[in-house]
C-alpha cells in the first residue's frame, strides 16, 4: 500500500514534505491504540508559509491549494508516526480545518475541500472522512489554513 500511495502522489505530481517539527511545547502526533491524532498542520509549501485571509488576501482557489498543502503535511506526519510504513494507515477518520477569514466569508467548506479531495485522490475510499470546516479570525503566524487529523492505523 505504501508504494501505491507514493505512486498515486507521484501520478498527481505531488510528494510528501518532511514532517514538520513542532513549533512549541507539544508533539506532532499521539498514537494511542489504533488511533493516531495529528496536531494541526499549517499551510506551507516548499518551506514557505502560505499566509493571508482567504476571501480578502487570497482567493478561494488559493485557499484550497493551502488546504492541500496542509493535507500533505498531515500525511507526512502519519508516515513519520508509522515509522515510514504507510501500509499501516487504515483510514482517515476526521479532519478539522480552520480557515483564516473574515466574518462575512462563508466558503470554508470549499477551501477545506482541497484537503478532503487530496485524501481521497491519494488514498481512495480510505481517504473518505468526517470533517469540520470553520472560520478563524487569525491563525498562527498569519497562515491561511490549519488542519488537524485523526487516523485509524494498524
Amino acid at each position: 500500500m505504501s508504494n501505491e500511495i507514493e505512486a498515486r502522489l507521484e501520478a498527481l505530481g505531488l510528494s510528501l514534505p518532511d514532517a514538520p517539527a513542532p513549533a512549541a511545547n507539544y508533539v506532532p502526533y499521539v498514537l494511542t491504540g489504533n488511533t493516531l491524532y495529528v496536531s494541526g498542520q499549517i499551510s506551507a509549501m516548499d518551506g514557505e508559509l502560505i499566509k493571508g485571509k482567504v476571501g480578502t488576501d487570497l482567493t478561494v482557489e488559493e485557499g484550497t491549494a493551502a488546504a492541500m498543502a496542509c493535507a500533505l503535511s498531515l500525511l507526512a506526519q502519519v508516515k513519520a508516526a508509522l515509522g515510514g510504513d504507510l501500509t499501516r494507515l487504515k483510514r482517515v477518520v476526521k479532519l478539522v480545518g480552520f480557515v483564516n477569514s473574515l466574518g462575512n466569508f462563508t466558503d470554508q467548506p470549499k477551501v477545506i475541500n482541497g484537503a478532503s479531495d487530496l485524501m481521497v485522490a491519494v488514498l481512495g475510499d480510505k481517504g473518505r472522512h468526517a470533517r469540520s470546516a470553520v472560520s478563524a479570525a487569525a491563525l498562527p503566524l498569519g497562515v491561511a489554513v490549519e488542519i488537524e487529523g485523526i487516523f485509524e492505523v494498524e
